[in-house]
């Protein structure tokens, strides 16, 4: 018998809670630890995948492309606020805001957001199908009849 959509969801948000405070835990120890330009390109990937893991997890059913698209257009309208000065006011009144907002406009940033959310994604399907394919099987290998795959 296959899971309801509920209990997928349910479990989806579970998983993706799970990763997203591993991520958030391995991004401040980046922010902490790593300084130049590779902490700067690894603090934005790895910021773009929590707003990917976030997004998903506020739509746990939506297609993962529309997920990624979500996640990209967040990312690049935060980095395009930057360029307003305001998040850099924030952060002078509280200095935790500049680790959501940022400080500065950076055009490569945006290239990496793209490729974080991409690479987000193609994960999010591969361990989906993965997950989808190891369940119940019959002789044939496939699902017994009326328990497919969500």
């Amino acid at each position: 018998m296959s899971d309801s959509p509920t209990v997928n969801s349910t479990r989806r948000r579970i998983t993706l809670a799970v990763v997203a405070a591993v991520t958030v835990g391995i991004g401040l120890v980046v922010h902490l630890g790593v300084s130049g330009m590779i902490g700067d390109i690894v603090g934005d990937a790895l910021y773009a995948v929590l707003i990917y893991l976030l997004v998903a997890f506020l739509a746990p059913r939506w297609p993962r492309p529309a997920i990624a698209v979500v996640a990209f257009v967040f990312c690049a309208a935060v980095e395009l606020l930057q360029l307003t000065g305001l998040p850099r006011e924030w952060a002078a009144l509280f200095p935790p805001i500049r680790l959501v907002l940022g400080s500065g406009f950076d055009v490569r940033d945006l290239a990496v957001y793209a490729g974080a959310v991409a690479v987000a994604a193609l994960v999010d399907v591969v361990v989906t199908r993965a997950s989808a394919g190891s369940g119940p099987t019959n002789a044939t290998g496939r699902p017994p009849e009326g328990e497919r795959p969500v």
